[in-house]
């Protein structure tokens, strides 16, 4: 065989720039170790398409050089919040001396794209600005609806306001919490019910209330110093977490085990034998549960996320598929997919989602039992959505607060006395009609056997 000639140092120095720039782009991906506001992978976008972009307002550098997006409501807003900030004495450049300390931190906050763009300390500053006093002075407004119903300009915006709620809870849309809780410290305004202590991340709730209309408590809970979000898509992600500590693990245990399974996977299975003996793996849909007699029960809850199982009943609230849910459900997994700090909640529900529903027969099931409010324009529509929103995410099901649910449905499941128990309930207990055949054929045989017992009786004692 003929040896050619190897260069291996000319090889070894190509190889070291390749290791460079893979390394330069994963740095690059990543961002810094402050960043929790990414650009969507494009396997989501290739699977769910244009869920993750916005459509009338741009917040934030992403979309900073996007044609379509008007910016003049923005100034809008913004004359209005100077307005209101005006009779506190504070004007625009207040706003702009509070936040130029900012620039550097909230670079951080993106991907290494935005660190290190050529977008000017100009440019970033008013885009801050702007965006924060645009998304204030909205919740301030429609805190109010005697102030939307009395403000002429605001009333120009009202058909947008479908489009304001869902391109404010993207993932590539989004500014620093802190940014905005700057801005509203200098321009807080008194709350009727609840007098000056009204919190932003109450009020931006009470904003997202018009849309995903949860009773009051459910969203003050949240009124909490101790919460602090990192963006608005967070904050409404975490608002929807569960508070009962027996319907899901509380955030720090749960991020204490999805480090465990990240980092020392190996170590765990061996300090931990109880999670070899766990078998826990995905379920069948609803559709094949129902053969072993598993049923589903609305309930009502806080959130959607409270499922419950138990004595092969799954309990599940109400959930509206619409739009606005798609966009959510579907920013909020991409979020949780990509900030390795945070509890994957919603991916786990998908994963849920995605087990319960195969075909749109399913849909139908849930739908009839009050599980899903269907807005979308039929079944099979919402079942090409769960099936997406439960595509190319990664859960551990041993580690998520849905993991004992997952357990015990599937021990359920494999229980071979369920299964006959159920195919006997399905022959003869199906229908009215059916019930009442099989209730009298039994009343003939207890007759029967009646019978055959006096005959043999009064065979071994005739005379008695």
């Amino acid at each position: 065989m003929a040896s050619n000639f190897v260069n291996t140092k000319q090889l070894a120095s190509d190889m070291k720039e390749e290791i460079e720039r893979c390394e330069k782009g994963l740095r690059s991906d990543a961002g810094s170790s402050s960043c929790c506001i990414y650009r969507v992978p494009s396997k989501f976008v290739d699977n769910n398409g244009h869920w993750y972009t916005a459509r009338t307002v741009s917040i934030g550098p992403y979309y900073y050089y996007s044609e379509g997006l008007d910016r003049d409501y923005k100034y809008q807003c913004l004359g209005s919040f100077l307005s209101r900030t005006r009779k506190k004495g504070i004007g625009l450049e207040d706003c702009m001396k509070k936040l130029l300390p900012l620039e550097r931190e909230t670079r951080q906050c993106y991907s290494a794209e935005i660190q290190q763009s050529d977008l000017s300390s100009n440019d970033y500053l008013e885009m801050m600005v702007l965006d924060g006093c645009f998304i204030l002075e909205l919740f301030y407004k429609f805190h109010d609806p005697e102030v939307v119903k009395s403000d002429e300009p605001l009333a120009h915006l009202l058909w947008r306001l479908p489009y304001f709620y869902v391109d404010l809870l993207l993932l590539q849309n989004q500014i620093p919490f802190f940014v905005l809780q700057k801005l509203f410290d200098i321009s807080m305004i008194p709350d009727e019910e609840h007098g000056p202590s009204l919190s932003l991340p109450l009020l931006a709730l009470r904003f997202f209330n018009n849309v995903l209309r949860r009773p009051d408590e459910a969203i003050e809970r949240y009124d909490n110093p101790e919460n602090r979000p990192l963006h608005l898509l967070d904050l409404v992600r975490s608002s929807l977490i569960p508070n009962d500590p027996t319907a899901s693990l509380n955030d720090e245990d749960t991020h204490i085990q999805y480090s465990k399974c990240c980092r020392y996977e190996i170590i765990v299975r061996m300090i931990e034998p109880r999670l070899q003996d766990t078998h826990i793996q995905s379920i069948p849909c609803i559709s094949n549960l129902r053969s072993s007699g598993i049923r589903v029960r609305p309930v009502k809850a806080d959130s959607f996320l409270a499922v419950k199982f138990k004595d092969g009943l799954i309990e599940m609230p109400s959930i509206t598929i619409n739009d606005f849910m798609r966009y959510l459900l579907l920013n909020c997994v991409a979020f949780e997919q990509c900030y390795k700090s945070c509890t994957k909640y919603v991916t786990a529900y998908a994963t849920l989602l995605d087990c319960l529903v195969n075909t749109s027969a399913d849909v139908q099931y849930l739908r009839e039992h009050i599980v899903i409010d269907n807005y979308l324009a039929d079944d099979h529509e919402v079942a090409l959505f769960i099936n997406g929103l439960g595509k190319d995410v990664t859960v551990d099901i041993r580690h998520c607060y849905l993991s004992k649910l997952f357990n015990d449905v599937d021990k359920y499941y494999r229980k071979n006395s369920h299964v006959y128990f159920a195919s006997f309930r399905r022959t003869y207990f199906n229908t009215p009609w059916s019930f009442i055949s099989a209730s009298a054929a039994f009343v003939l045989l207890l007759l029967t056997v009646v019978q055959t017992i006096f005959s043999i009786i009064t065979y071994v004692h005739p005379n008695n």
